[in-house]
């Protein structure tokens, strides 16, 4: 049984995407799973039911102001690279309103139900479609499922799994508060193949080797971007390990997919033309590494 997992990564999705568009539309694979986490998570449902154009419409061309309602930082463009800084009067605005989280990403909440329809859904759920959200009050991570979710029910668990916090919103649903799902799986083979797949296509939007020195850290936002993204990191990793280990002792094929260098050392930036490169070279990616789709697509 085929399954795509694809990892967390904020706007380096759109590589995901690129790479997934290569994969089904060039290697004509038939995935039954589909399982992502945080941006795999927005990825996934369009993908299992072949909306690649549409997907690439919104990942190409969503803004800052598509994902935050008030986002906790400045960005400024420096000769081609984006420069932070501390979005002061918005986080006081979301303390004196007594919100628990630095920004808010409302707006990415209306892009999901703007552009999943009902109608996708009905189609999303007759396949085996799964978000991974990450519970605080629980302190464990939960997989939900399209075919045991209301259309409502569902966007709101993609929303979750994408809401990276204390940056985005926190989530309140059932009595508990959810949160990015890569926050507890980053990369979900485990369960990936704990719902019985036995070949998997896995995204990893982190690259395979990081020997890139990042510069010093500038201000407070900046460190607590780098620690989270250390600690993401680690998790992958992980991950990564767990996933290895189960498939060699299931003895189930495992392909794994990478950008050959780090995309972007803040994931949390939502560039169009940034995102539409990401896109084109995720499909180059898929196109370089694997030889069997070069074959059928020269056919």
């Amino acid at each position: 049984m085929k399954a795509l997992v694809i990892s967390g990564g904020g706007s380096k999705g759109a590589f995901a995407g690129g790479l997934s568009e290569y994969l089904i539309t060039v290697c004509k694979r038939e995935y039954k799973i589909f399982i992502g986490s945080s941006t795999g998570s927005l990825l996934v449902p369009l993908l299992s039911i072949g909306e690649i154009e549409k997907l690439k419409v919104v990942f190409t061309s969503t803004t800052q102001k598509d994902i935050f309602n008030n986002c906790p930082f400045l960005l400024k463009k420096v000769k081609g690279v984006y420069k932070t800084k501390i979005n002061h009067l918005g986080i006081l605005e979301m303390f004196l309103n007594g919100k628990k989280t630095f920004g808010e990403s409302e707006n990415l909440r209306t892009l999901i139900f703007k552009n999943i329809t009902e109608t996708d859904f009905e189609r999303i759920r007759k396949n085996d479609v799964i978000i991974t959200v990450s519970n605080l009050n629980t302190m464990g991570v939960e997989y939900k499922e399209a075919k045991d979710c209301t259309y409502y029910d569902f966007c709101e668990w993609i929303w979750a799994s994408a809401s990276l916090v204390p940056f985005m919103s926190l989530v309140c649903k059932n009595g508990f508060e959810y949160a990015d799902g890569g926050m507890g799986n980053i990369v979900p083979i485990y369960q990936a193949i704990q719902k019985g797949a036995t070949d998997l296509d896995i995204i990893v939007l982190k690259a395979n080797e990081n020997t890139k020195r990042r510069l010093p850290v500038r201000n407070a936002l900046d460190l607590t971007t780098r620690v989270f993204s250390f600690m993401l990191n680690q998790i992958v990793t992980d991950d990564l390990i767990i996933g290895r280990l189960e498939g060699q002792n299931k003895k189930i094929k495992l392909n794994f997919y990478y950008p050959e260098e780090d995309l972007i050392n803040n994931s949390l930036i939502f560039d169009p033309e940034q995102m539409q490169k990401f896109w084109d070279y995720g499909y180059l990616v898929g196109k370089k590494n694997n030889p069997e789709c070069r074959v059928i697509s020269m056919a």
